[in-house]
């Protein structure tokens, strides 16, 4: 095996996860609530080169001629729980969190199960029947874990939500929000586009966020940087393109030219 070639081509895989990721990013910069990503690079293990089959004698030892190391791969990826910017919708169901947290939803699969979820994507409404959910149906849930009916919701002159999560309706408190936060938010694991399954790693603990009514949290993706970067990483996957480019020319000539001598 050539290592140039090895070395080259993990460096072209890398670039295209990375862009993989960033095209991600930029798809999603109107997708409200959502976190961008980002991804890590770290070399493979240092490998170390013997000579094996040497005529000098060194103590009868193989003669070590150095560390070999075969090129770059992904070291994680990860998410970037910064705070976003605030929109003002003026709607009665639209929540924003300012702060670290999470609002906890309840979603169903396919065979009827239910399971919770934490997303930062507040643009919430009531359904036919009054309960609180999201865009997709599902529904929100409070500091107890239970689904939120408003009372009268579709005719309600005055919904308030107040800082700390506690919904009141004609001034009388019906709910409080469930909203979690997590010691080590790199733990969650993501569900569709913005939405996050909690590990036992996550460490689920109390939040401080409070709750902005009226509003909506964009995406935290900065298009201009990522268009930048993704400049970058087609620089970097151009070189190694390059790099396979000049190996194959050196052993086209290896095989022809040389062979002939």
């Amino acid at each position: 095996m050539v290592r140039g070639l090895y070395t080259a081509w993990t460096g072209m895989v890398n670039e295209q996860k990375r862009l993989d990721v960033i095209s991600n990013n930029m798809a999603n910069a109107d997708t409200t609530g959502f976190k961008k990503q980002g991804v890590t690079s770290q070399s493979f293990d240092d490998e170390l080169a013997l000579r094996i089959h040497d005529n000098n004698n060194y103590s009868n030892l193989n003669y070590r001629i150095g560390d070999v190391n075969l090129g770059v791969k992904i070291g994680e990826t990860y998410h970037d729980f910064s705070q976003g910017s605030l929109r003002e919708t003026g709607n009665t169901y639209d929540l924003a969190l300012s702060g670290d947290g999470f609002f906890t939803i309840q979603t169903t699969n396919k065979q009827g199960e239910t399971s919770t979820k934490y997303t930062r994507d507040g643009s919430f409404t009531v359904n036919t029947e009054g309960y609180l959910v999201t865009k997709d149906g599902d529904y929100v849930l409070d500091t107890n874990g239970k689904t939120i009916q408003i009372p009268g919701a579709q005719t309600a002159q005055n919904v308030s939500i107040d800082q700390r999560g506690n919904i009141a309706v004609d001034g009388q408190n019906i709910a409080t929000l469930g909203i979690a936060a997590f010691a080590d938010p790199q733990a969650l694991l993501l569900y569709g586009e913005n939405m996050y399954d909690a590990t036992d790693a996550a460490g689920l603990q109390a939040s401080t966020a409070t709750v902005n009514q009226g509003y909506l949290e964009m995406s935290n993706t900065n298009v201009i940087e990522e268009m930048v970067d993704m400049i970058t990483i087609t620089r970097a996957y151009e070189a190694g393109q390059k790099m396979i480019q000049t190996v194959d020319s050196t052993l086209q000539k290896a095989s022809t030219e040389i062979g002939r001598v």
